[in-house]
């Protein structure tokens, strides 16, 4: 499929960068383009994306608060934050309000289109560097995290489990539809019932409490 998306970013410049390198995989195409935050909302419920890529900094409306809203309005458009700015503030923020990816503008152009292809399935992403300092950190919390996460996973059941580990392998619902033999509408209710048992906003959230119970499926 195409990758319809909605680049938001205030520097002309930087757009264009974005696009070219965005453009090189024919697959994706940037079917819209704002300067701020508030005309980023205003596309996305206008064009309807399959993902909103969206800077932090910029007028009107940050690209946080942006991204936020859009997931309100329109729960169908998958939200990746691109910025210079790796601030664990700024991860948790995103990540808290529903966005499925969060990339540096610093890093690898093949991680840009790896970031949007994941979150256009529905699977989420985190740009190598942040994703190892997430790592980090959750070594540096002990075994206490892990002893938590194995405790909360028990309220799963065990086919729950194993969406679990593939979701957090970074499979979409469809490919974790094929790899357990399931139609994709009883993956979601999974998924669903997952994120209501933990307690978590999103699919990130529960891919970092696999990682910790040492659940995971490659």
């Amino acid at each position: 499929m195409v990758i319809r998306l909605l680049l938001a970013d205030d520097e002309a410049m930087i757009r264009a960068g974005v696009r070219a390198i965005l453009t090189t995989d024919p697959d994706i195409e940037v079917v819209a383009e704002a300067g701020d935050g508030r005309e980023a909302i205003e596309l996305a419920l206008a064009h309807r994306p399959d993902v909103a890529l969206l800077d932090i900094r910029m007028p009107r409306l940050d690209g946080l608060a942006a991204g936020a809203e859009i997931i309100r309005a329109v729960p169908t458009v998958g939200v990746a934050i691109l910025t210079t700015f790796g601030d664990d503030a700024y991860v948790t923020r995103a990540l808290d309000d529903g966005a499925r990816g969060f990339l540096l503008k610093s890093g690898d152009p093949r991680e840009l289109i790896a970031g949007v292809h994941a979150v256009a399935v529905g699977g989420a992403y985190l740009s190598p560097r942040i994703a190892a300092r997430v790592i980090g950190e959750l070594r540096a919390a002990g075994l206490s995290r892990v002893t938590t996460a194995r405790d909360r996973i028990q309220a799963l059941t065990q086919r729950e489990r194993d969406v679990l580990a593939l979701l957090a392998a970074g499979l979409s619902n469809a490919q974790i539809a094929h790899r357990l033999h399931l139609v994709e509408g009883t993956v979601k209710g999974h998924v669903s019932a997952i994120l209501t048992r933990l307690e978590l906003n999103n699919r990130v959230q529960a891919a970092i409490v696999a990682h910790e119970a040492g659940i995971i499926t490659e």
